[in-house]
C-alpha cells in the first residue's frame, strides 16, 4: 500500500514553503521585528518593509538605522522633523561617493515626512 499525500496536504505543504521562503529571503522579518521594538524606526516612503536592508544601526539604547538601503536607493536618518531622512539613487555619479557619509551625497532628495 503507497502512501500517498491529499492534494488539499500537499497544497498546504507547498504553500508554507513559499511563505517561509519568503519570509527568511526578505527583510520583512527583521523589519517588523525592528519596527515592533523601537517607534523611533520607519521604513522610507520609497522603499518597502520586503526591500529595506538597514546596514548601519545606532548603537545607543534606541536601536534605530542610521544609513540603509534597497535595490534602488540608499538612505540616511537625517533626524530632521521636517524632513526626517534622505536619500540617494545607487546609480548616482556623486565624486568620491561613500554610502557610510551623507555628506559625500551630491544629488540626494528628502524624504516624506513620516
Amino acid at each position: 500500500m503507497k502512501n500517498k499525500l491529499s492534494t488539499s496536504t500537499s497544497i498546504a505543504l507547498v504553500a508554507g514553503v513559499l511563505v517561509l521562503g519568503g519570509v527568511l529571503l526578505t527583510n520583512i522579518f527583521s523589519n517588523s521585528l525592528m519596527l515592533l521594538m523601537d517607534r523611533v524606526n520607519f521604513i522610507p516612503a520609497e522603499s518597502s518593509i520586503l526591500a529595506f536592508e538597514p546596514y548601519e544601526i545606532n548603537q545607543g539604547s534606541s536601536s534605530y538605522w542610521i544609513y540603509g538601503q534597497d535595490g534602488e536607493n540608499y538612505y540616511y536618518f537625517s533626524y530632521d522633523a521636517a524632513a526626517p531622512y534622505i536619500f540617494i539613487s545607487k546609480a548616482n555619479v556623486c565624486q568620491g561617493f561613500d554610502r557610510l557619509n551623507f555628506k559625500t551625497w551630491c544629488s540626494a532628495k528628502q524624504g516624506a515626512k513620516r
